[in-house]
């Protein structure tokens, strides 16, 4: 038996901050990472509504990209202190994660982090609290998932959590929320989205459902990715909608390696980290090639490179067409290739944050790490240490995957 989940609501399009006006309850612990909510006038927006339906509100902020298990732990303790029957998380996908996890260990207070990242082991959430995502950026799906990421700094390691407990109880997706995004980042979050859409349509646990999300969220990305990054507002409003629907997709159909990789390369090396949406980018292009080693997966990206009009007489063909689809956009919204050239903040850069010397000293670990990830278990071709290795070398020096 399979089981497909998604939030119970997803208020979506103009006006849908409107939504939090119907919350039922009386305090809500609002969640927000840096001052752009703030400055741009949402939060008083979210406040505003959330008085209107009765609320006392407190709020958490500060919460950092790729989020420590320390501010885990210290937002937690502030949950208990006010005791919300709401967790109203906005932001891209580390405030909405953090939130997540301080979610459990609010109504868990003595769970430890180690039993916090067992693979669909947390115990039963909303005895305390439900749970509203406010997505800000067009790319993790998280507001729509049952996953959450969590660095734990003294490792270096990003650790997914993964339970359908985790699933919010109302997403909210408000184009407003994204016109005003950096460029950097409209591109790395939109290339986190179509990545969740081609691994989840190839990973094990797909299923017609996740799969009709995957197909259309690629169509959605292939015709308006760009156009968003560009500055096309209504193509902009439209990948806020396509990353919310790939999100859903691999909630249920999961992921693969490029997520194995991304998350244990994106805080392994000590001149910064590689942002998660560009070591996707990066990494994507390599994967399809290794997994379209097996058969059946190879025809599966066919499938996807048909649905994007990519042409192709031969399976091959359109795998490698597939592959240059993704590598072209890497190339148009100006990401790097490779990890040898990635600069601070994701700039392509002739020599990167992460010398060859560090990277070959700590490949072995990094691979060893990826294979224990999560997401690596859904993966659809079978990867064993030394063809981690092999990959993770192919993904810092552009070598062509030839195993």
């Amino acid at each position: 038996m399979a089981q497909f989940t998604v939030p119970r609501f997803i208020y979506h399009g103009e006006n849908a901050l409107d939504a939090l006006k119907t919350l039922k309850g009386k305090k809500a612990m609002i969640c927000i990472g840096g001052g752009s909510i703030k400055r741009n006038g949402y939060l008083d927006v979210i406040l505003g509504n959330l008085k209107e339906a009765g609320f006392e509100t407190k709020l958490i902020e500060g919460i950092e990209s790729d989020p420590s298990v320390t501010t885990v732990n210290e937002g937690a303790q502030k949950m208990l202190e006010f005791q919300p029957d709401w967790i109203v998380a906005v932001g891209g996908g580390s405030p909405i994660d953090a939130s997540k996890a301080m979610w459990v260990k609010y109504e868990y207070p003595d769970i430890t982090f180690e039993d916090m990242v067992k693979p669909f082991g947390i115990p039963e959430l909303r005895k305390k609290a439900k749970f509203c995502a406010i997505t800000t950026t067009s790319g993790t799906g998280t507001e729509a998932t049952s996953f959450a990421v969590i660095t734990d700094y003294e490792k270096g390691i990003k650790y997914p959590m993964a339970d359908y407990n985790l699933t919010p109880d109302v997403a909210i997706v408000d184009p407003a929320l994204v016109q005003k995004l950096p460029t950097k980042l409209v591109a790395f979050t939109g290339m986190d989205a179509l990545t969740h859409c081609i691994e989840s349509y190839v990973a094990t646990a797909h299923s017609p459902y996740s799969d009709a999300l995957a197909l259309y969220g690629c169509k959605m990305i292939q015709e308006n990715l760009v156009a968003s990054y560009k500055g096309d507002q209504k193509a902009r409003a439209a990948m806020h909608d396509a990353q919310c629907i790939a999100g859903m997709s691999f909630a249920n159909g999961m992921l693969g390696i490029v997520h194995s990789m991304a998350h244990k390369t994106g805080a392994a090396f000590k001149n910064g980290h590689i942002i998660h949406g560009a070591a996707n980018a990066m990494y994507l292009p390599k994967v399809i090639k290794y997994n379209a080693g097996d058969r059946e997966t190879a025809g599966r990206f066919g499938d996807i490179a048909d649905e994007l009009n990519l042409g192709g007489l031969t399976t091959a063909d359109k795998v490698e067409n597939l592959i240059g689809f993704c590598e072209g956009l890497n190339h148009e919204l100006n990401i790097p290739m490779k990890i040898q050239n990635y600069g601070e903040g994701g700039r392509i850069a002739e020599e990167g944050i992460v010398p060859a010397d560090e990277f070959e000293a700590k490949k072995a670990d990094i691979a060893a790490n990826a294979l224990l990830d999560a997401c690596t278990g859904c993966n659809p071709r079978p990867i064993n240490q030394k063809q981690m290795e092999q990959m993770l070398t192919c993904c810092y020096y552009g070598k062509e995957v030839l195993f």
